[in-house]
């Protein structure tokens, strides 16, 4: 997954979700838009019903030529033959996937707001770092991944970084210049019509 010119779209699945429609809202919205990466991000710990989303996902994905990775599920991504990995706790384990799923795997790393843990991660093979919550619900410790970490983080360090949790058009606006991709779910998955409401966020993405 590679930053282009301005911000990506990282499109996150909600934690629950019908497997009778929420495929084709999906693929109504990577009509509509271009998306870099999907996440499946399912609550569940139940393997079949993880395993029966990723394949109906997969196959709406790679039509689309958009990578899809599971949250956490390593055994899951390698048997269902996923693109990758993203990993909630930090640097913790990127160095043990990397090695696991080789270098073509994607494996990204959410590091709420910890400088030190984004720079591990970097360092110990992941894709992406993703920092957050931005806005919203804060962390147990009441922190928010504020905007001066992304504007150190573009400026200092190579690796793209990501910008999930909370993303309004005011967030979208004032990070678009600092951040490579905005991983958007809920935000839009919570409106009737998904696909504008992504183009609504993008619209406040541009300079």
């Amino acid at each position: 997954m590679a930053a282009q010119d301005g911000p990506q779209i990282y499109l996150v699945t909600p934690p629950e979700f019908e497997l009778s429609s929420f495929p084709s809202r999906l693929d109504d919205v990577l009509d509509a838009h271009e998306v870099a990466c999907v996440r499946l991000a399912l609550a569940t710990r139940d393997a079949d019903r993880i395993a029966r989303s990723a394949d109906a996902l997969r196959e709406i994905c790679h039509r689309a030529d958009v990578a899809l990775v599971i949250e956490n599920h390593l055994p899951l991504a390698q048997r269902l033959g996923l693109d990758g990995v993203h990993l909630t706790d930090g640097a913790r384990s990127v160095r043990k996937l990397r090695k696991e799923l080789g270098a073509d795997a994607i494996v990204g790393a959410f590091c709420h707001d910890s400088r030190h843990d984004g720079i591990t991660a970097g360092e110990t093979g992941a894709d992406y770092v993703s920092f957050g919550p931005v806005s919203g619900a804060a962390l147990g410790d009441g922190s928010l991944a504020e905007q001066e970490l992304f504007a150190w983080w573009s400026e200092m360090i190579e690796i793209p970084v990501v910008a999930e949790g909370g993303i309004t058009a005011e967030i979208a606006r004032s990070l678009a210049p600092v951040t490579d991709f905005f991983a958007i779910g809920e935000e839009i998955w919570r409106a009737d019509d998904a696909a504008q409401a992504l183009a609504e966020l993008r619209a406040a993405m541009r300079p």
